[in-house]
């Protein structure tokens, strides 16, 4: 009989969000009334597809433990590393003795709260029998253009090219297997990165222009505009 495939999401939630010039991680600072990561979270249990939620948290968070979201039930608090992928790594390990090699792990940024139900699911539906597994993207409509320093250099193919989102979907013992692998290299920048780097080939679905990643203080009033949209959306 073949074993039933489980879904898992992780979230990486141990960066310190220089850029943003606040006094505090970006993922705690407030949006529409909850903190950003709160948002996150509570977009992900509203897929209603996971069997856990395994966060990765520098041990050092004194906000993470005043979340009501923390000690929800699907939710596991796992140690955060110093690079993404080593906290990754954690939140893999965190699960290890539940989650299966087959099982599909869909990791999610923490700063990004408008992710929807529907993204979370055409990502799952249309990989789910795929060998490898890929990330939601968007095609670049911008130009452009390749420098060193202030010079340019070229204009790239923007035919070819896409901007990488999240969640990304991969199956749980390849994707631990290829982050371990990776450990300490400065190329991977996220999870596809590393499977990029042992030979596979990730897909891409298109995902919503909506799903930004909040990394600059502009970008929460952004948010806040996209969200309140989407509320509208969901009532009308």
């Amino acid at each position: 009989m073949t074993q039933a495939i489980t879904y898992w999401a992780v979230v990486p939630a141990a960066g310190v969000g220089k850029r943003m010039n606040a006094d505090r991680p970006k993922q705690y600072l407030e949006l529409d009334g909850k903190t950003v990561i709160e948002h996150s979270l509570s977009r992900l249990l509203q897929a209603d597809v996971f069997a856990a939620i395994s966060v990765a948290i520098s041990m050092e968070d004194p906000y993470w433990p005043e979340l009501g979201i923390s000690t929800h039930s699907k939710i596991i608090t796992a140690a955060g590393g110093k690079e993404r992928a080593d906290s990754v790594l954690s939140a893999l390990t965190a699960i290890a003795a539940q989650a299966a090699d087959d099982d599909w792990v869909l990791v999610h940024d923490a700063a990004r709260p408008c992710i929807t139900a529907a993204d979370i699911h055409r990502l799952i539906n249309e990989l789910k029998q795929d060998e490898v597994g890929g990330i939601l993207a968007l095609p670049s409509h911008d130009t452009l253009k390749k420098t060193q320093g202030q010079d340019i250099l070229g204009t790239l193919d923007r035919s070819h090219i896409w901007r990488a989102l999240t969640p990304q979907m991969f199956r749980y013992g390849r994707l631990k297997a290829a982050l371990s692998a990776a450990a300490g290299n400065p190329a991977v920048t996220d999870e596809a990165s590393a499977l990029e780097l042992q030979g596979w080939q990730p897909k891409i679905v298109e995902g919503r222009p909506d799903n930004i990643k909040i990394t600059r203080p502009e970008d929460l009033a952004l948010a806040q505009f996209y969200l309140e949209r989407q509320i509208r959306t969901t009532k009308s």
